[in-house]
């Protein structure tokens, strides 16, 4: 078949040949792969030999390498090229992979298999990697319904596959109303006020782009924030505010009847499972361990948090009264008067630091700071085949020169792909068939994008997403364990945003930004002064951060420990924020209906893991702080307790073996400026 999707693979590194596949190979490649799995399971199942390891655990680790190779490509054109054809195509490859999974994992012969090496795998000569195979394996099946009884697993197999409809459709809905709303027009140059000219020139020449010469043109994926920080129009905040908070809540691309039957589902699926909610279920396998402990992480951060918050908006309040006569805080005004608190206050206008963050120079700055830490170099390659052309390709190698594995950085916005920052893995580290992979990993962002006089110059909000990305990136890049289901992100989900968080904190050192931080036009360093400011304002509106992302959490929590039947989508959330809000909720704004993360990601009843890997990454940095940031040991240490292991072992483990005990709150509510209730 002359399909570059199932052909043997014969480019340089083994790099997917993007430039060969078309959207029109995806499906048949797909039901190749599904039955060529298909067949690898057969023969374990017909195998007369008293199940093993080998026969059994290591040919099921091998028998769907050709499918997870063709769906992780698919996905990954889902995410960054999702041009009309590719997305089309979700709803069917995902009914037909949640069917295939089914199928598999409701399998009775193959799990008596795998249930017999589980129970008898004392008597089998296996290494730790071995060991924590069978029990993952063992665990994934039993997870999957493989004990139900045969009436429970077809209702496990219809919940499975009603999710695999409606997930992509939430996520198809939240790319189309985002791509809709996108292009923000300004006709009048007034309302230009107070917004940077950098953004004032891109608009204009998106404008150009669009044939509309005498306006401006601002793309709202990279530019809401902007707008809402500095515009001095109120209006034009509002309106901003207003297009960017309501998606997908009512209207052509309304996703209430989505997420709230995804919450039933789920609920549905954990109860036959045996467990109480999915919530329940989800934290069987975190290192929260519990909903107790998520909701006592939530309580003890929530409150001080809050009474932090309303001295912020206080503070603000007062001064916007003084200067505008205003009464109250709108959500559109808190960015606006926050940064203009900030100019006059503390005398600082993050604007004034984007000269010094030219894009180029930012992640030379991450390549830097790896090999101080890591040794790792980053070779830039031209001969790699790429899925864009903005996509930049490096080669990864250690001290010695040994090759690593592959970077693909693609950080520029565009319609065919989604919002935010990601990493990805596009081939995981570890055993497949009888070689041993490097891993192939990809940066996404959606970052300011150069104008035709002057180069993409970035937000200090900018640079610390390229940062946490990149520390992903390392957590995919370092793994060495054996088999690649262990690898890197495979990692329990309240865990894997540690090597990303922790990663941010080089920004602010002094020492680091020395090292990148040039003028733009004059190759100057970037002023002390500034860098002194920058530090100072560390735990500027921080309690309003935190509080943002503990509302967050709570939403979560709300719509996965058990159902409850819900008229209004806004409503409910509404009463769920309700004694921690500072600012009343805007009409037709809703979070619920455009959180993708957790209703088409991976964080349902897991978006609390972003404040546990805060949690554990101040703790963490604590350490090298006290060893310093660049000591080797200390570097050497983290890379080898917590990059490298991916999992092999539960993260608790992994996090005592680096800092020598379980992690302590105090360092966070240092760093934060916040103070235990």
């Amino acid at each position: 078949m002359n399909n570059p999707l199932i052909t043997e693979n014969t480019c340089e590194y083994k790099s997917v040949p993007f430039s060969k596949i078309k959207a029109d190979h995806f499906m048949p490649a797909l039901e190749y792969a599904i039955n060529e799995s298909k067949n690898n399971i057969d023969l374990i199942c017909k195998n007369s030999n008293q199940p093993t390891f080998d026969n059994t655990i290591l040919a099921f680790e091998n028998s769907s390498n050709l499918l997870d190779y063709v769906t992780t490509v698919y996905y990954h054109y889902f995410a960054s090229i999702a041009d009309d054809k590719i997305r089309s195509l979700v709803g069917k490859i995902s009914e037909l992979t949640s069917k295939y999974s089914n199928d598999i994992y409701l399998n009775e012969d193959l799990f008596n298999k795998i249930k017999n090496v589980y129970e008898n795998k004392d008597l089998y000569n296996l290494d730790s990697h071995d060991l924590r195979l069978t029990d993952e394996t063992y665990n994934a099946f039993i997870r999957s319904g493989a004990n139900l009884s045969t009436n429970d697993k077809e209702k496990y197999r219809k919940l499975s596959q009603d999710l695999s409809r409606i997930s992509p459709k939430y996520s198809n809905n939240v790319l189309s109303a985002t791509n809709k709303i996108n292009n923000y027009w300004i006709e009048d140059s007034k309302d230009l006020d107070g917004i940077p000219q950098n953004a004032i020139d891109l608009a204009k020449s998106n404008a150009n782009k669009n044939g509309k010469p005498d306006f401006w043109c601002f793309t709202l994926d990279t530019n809401v924030g902007v707008l809402l920080s500095n515009c001095d129009s109120r209006s034009i905040r509002e309106d901003v505010y207003r297009k960017f908070g309501s998606k997908c809540n009512g209207g052509e691309f309304d996703n209430s009847d989505n997420l709230k039957m995804i919450s039933k589902l789920r609920d549905k699926k954990a109860k036959l499972l045996g467990y109480d909610t999915h919530a329940d279920f989800v934290l069987d396998r975190r290192m929260a361990k519990s909903k107790e402990n998520v909701y006592k992480l939530i309580d003890d951060l929530i409150k001080p948090s809050h009474e932090t918050a309303l001295k912020e908006y206080n503070t603000l309040l007062d001064f916007a009264k003084k200067t505008d006569g205003l009464d109250i805080l709108t959500p559109w005004d808190l960015p606006y008067y926050s940064n203009r608190y900030k100019k006059e206050f503390y005398n600082f206008d993050d604007e004034s630091l984007r000269p010094y963050f030219k894009s180029e120079n930012v992640i030379n700055g991450v390549f830097d700071v790896a090999n101080k830490l890591y040794g790792l170099n980053f070779e830039k390659l031209d001969t790699v085949d790429k899925f864009h052309d903005e996509v930049c390709v490096y080669k990864v190698t250690d001290l010695e020169d040994k090759y690593i594995g592959l970077l693909y950085q693609d950080i520029h916005p565009r319609s065919t792909k989604r919002g935010g920052a990601w990493m990805n893995q596009l081939r995981a580290q570890g055993l497949n068939g009888d070689t041993v992979d490097c891993p192939h990993v990809t940066f996404n962002c959606n970052l300011t994008k150069s104008t035709p006089d002057k180069p993409a110059l970035l937000s200090l909000s900018e640079v610390r997403t390229i940062f946490h990305e990149f520390g992903h990136c390392l957590h995919g890049l370092l793994t060495n364990v054996k088999y690649k289901s262990l690898g890197g992100m495979s990692v329990y989900w309240d865990f894997v945003e540690l090597p990303s968080q922790i990663f941010e904190n080089w920004l602010l050192e002094p020492e680091v930004l020395n090292m990148f931080a040039f003028h733009y036009e004059t190759g100057e360093v970037i002023p002390k002064e500034f860098i002194v400011k920058i530090n100072e304002l560390r735990t500027f509106m921080s309690g309003s951060m935190s509080l943002r992302q503990l509302q967050l959490c709570k939403i979560d929590m709300a719509w996965h420990d058990g159902y409850k039947e819900v008229d209004s989508v806004e409503e409910y959330e509404n009463s769920i924020l309700k004694d921690f809000k500072i600012v009343p909720q805007v009409k037709g704004n809703s979070i619920s209906h455009a959180f993708s993360h957790i209703f088409s990601g991976g964080y349902s009843a897991g978006y609390y893991s972003y404040k546990w890997a805060e949690l554990l990454e101040a703790d963490a940095f604590d350490k090298f702080k006290k060893t310093g940031i660049f000591n080797k040991n200390t570097a050497e240490e983290f890379k080898n307790n917590i990059l490298s292991k991916g999992n092999t072992d539960h993260p608790m483990n992994l996090y005592v073996g680096f800092r020598g005990r379980e992690p302590k709150v105090d360092a966070l509510l240092r760093k934060t400026g916040l103070t235990k209730s």
